[in-house]
Parts: structure tokens; C-alpha cells; sequence
């Protein structure tokens, strides 16, 4: 598993993930300017106190929460974001450490958006919802990194596995080695919440997540992949 890790990690050098990566860094920053300017717009048009200097501290802690809260949110973000050039990383992948792979098509970029919308509003609303163990101290970060960790790998795991074979067998193999993969999502949770690590930590989980697939076939003699 952490050799996956550590060749995920290598990655970044090859020159065909690099686009991606500057891609990466380009959507993380817009994403993060969005979501603050949506927090920013709702404390303009709310007014909460009557009092001129309550009303000020209030926009103050406000937006001390706004910049908290995108920050919580972001890993949801660009996540779902990136999702959407994991095909590229993946070939990348496939290229450089398994060229006796035959070449997939790609699915359309209509598909990708939609599974990208689906896996950032199921990580938003599991994310939102855990703000109600914020102030509960240790067990709000076990939670955090337990669930962000497995919806991760989850979704990044099957994005990958989808390509070379159908979804319920995908399904299947995740659930054989969820374990495995619930570490390695949730050492991907922690780094996504690092700075400037955190930019990079999507493109890391991807090729990670084919060297995964591709050593746990290659443990069953090839028979995982069954397109």
C-alpha cells in the first residue's frame, strides 16, 4: 500500500501529469475564492444585530467562519474538481508503469461533470453535517478524516477500477480490500487539509489508486479485470 503511495507520489514528475497538476492548482484557487465569496455575499445581505459595533464584530467572527468553513469544504471541492481530469492521470499511469495495458476510451466529460456533482454534494452534506461534533475536540478530527477518508477512496478507487472493468465488479473489489483502502483515504483526508500539499494530494490519491488496483489484480492472477 505504501509503495502505491510512494510511486503516486513520483508521479507528479512525469511531464504528462503535470498539466493536470497546474490545472489542479488553477481550480483549487478559484474554488476556494468562490466559496468564500458565496459566505462573503450572504454576511453582506444579513444583518443580525441593530447595534453598529455588534453588527461589525459580528461580520468579523463571520467571516473568520466563512474562511474556516471553505477551508473545511475544500478537500470536497477539489476533489470533485480534479475528478474530473482523473482520466488523464490514470493513463499517465498506465503509460509510464503498465504499457502492455490496452488503451481504454475515455468516458464523455458530460459523464465525468456528473460524477464529479454527485461526489462533491455527498461530501459537502456528509462535511456540513459533521459540523455538529466541531466542538467535541479529538472526535470531531477522527470523524473528519474517517469519513472524508473512506468516501475518497471510495470514489477515487472506483473512478479508477470503472475503466477496466463494469461498476458492480469495481464494487466488489473495493469491498474486498476496503480496509486497505480506508488507511490510505484517510492519510489522503490529512494531507488535503495541509497547505499547498493539499493541491496536489487529488492527483497523488489517483495514481495511487491504479497502482492499488493493478498490484491487487496482478495478486489474482489478472482475473479482477473483466473488460
Amino acid at each position: 500500500m505504501f509503495s502505491a503511495l510512494t510511486k503516486g507520489i513520483r508521479q507528479l514528475s512525469d511531464p504528462a501529469t503535470r498539466q493536470v497538476v497546474w490545472l489542479s492548482i488553477g481550480i483549487a484557487a478559484l474554488t476556494f475564492l468562490a466559496m468564500f465569496a458565496c459566505i462573503e455575499t450572504a454576511l453582506l445581505h444579513t444583518s443580525i444585530f441593530q447595534t453598529g459595533w455588534m453588527e461589525t464584530v459580528s461580520d468579523i467572527l463571520g467571516r473568520l467562519s466563512g474562511v474556516i468553513l471553505a477551508w473545511l469544504l475544500f478537500p470536497a471541492a477539489i476533489s470533485a474538481a480534479v475528478g474530473l481530469f482523473l482520466g488523464r492521470v490514470s493513463g499517465a499511469v498506465e503509460a509510464r508503469h503498465y504499457p502492455a495495458l490496452p488503451l481504454v476510451e475515455e468516458p464523455p466529460f458530460i459523464d465525468s461533470l456528473l460524477a464529479a456533482g454527485k461526489f462533491l454534494l455527498i461530501l459537502v452534506a456528509l462535511n456540513l453535517a459533521l459540523l455538529f461534533f466541531i466542538f467535541t475536540g479529538p472526535l470531531y478530527l477522527i470523524l473528519y478524516y474517517l469519513v472524508n477518508g473512506y468516501l475518497i477512496s471510495r470514489e477515487f478507487f472506483e473512478l479508477v477500477s470503472i475503466r477496466r472493468m463494469d461498476a458492480s465488479a469495481a464494487r466488489a473489489v473495493r469491498k474486498r480490500f476496503q480496509a486497505s483502502l480506508l488507511i490510505i483515504g484517510a492519510i489522503f483526508a490529512f494531507l488535503m487539509t495541509v497547505p499547498i500539499v493539499n493541491l496536489l494530494t487529488p492527483i497523488i490519491a489517483t495514481a495511487t489508486m491504479v497502482h492499488l488496483f493493478e498490484n491487487w489484480r496482478a495478486r489474482d492472477g489478472g482475473t479482477l479485470v473483466t473488460t
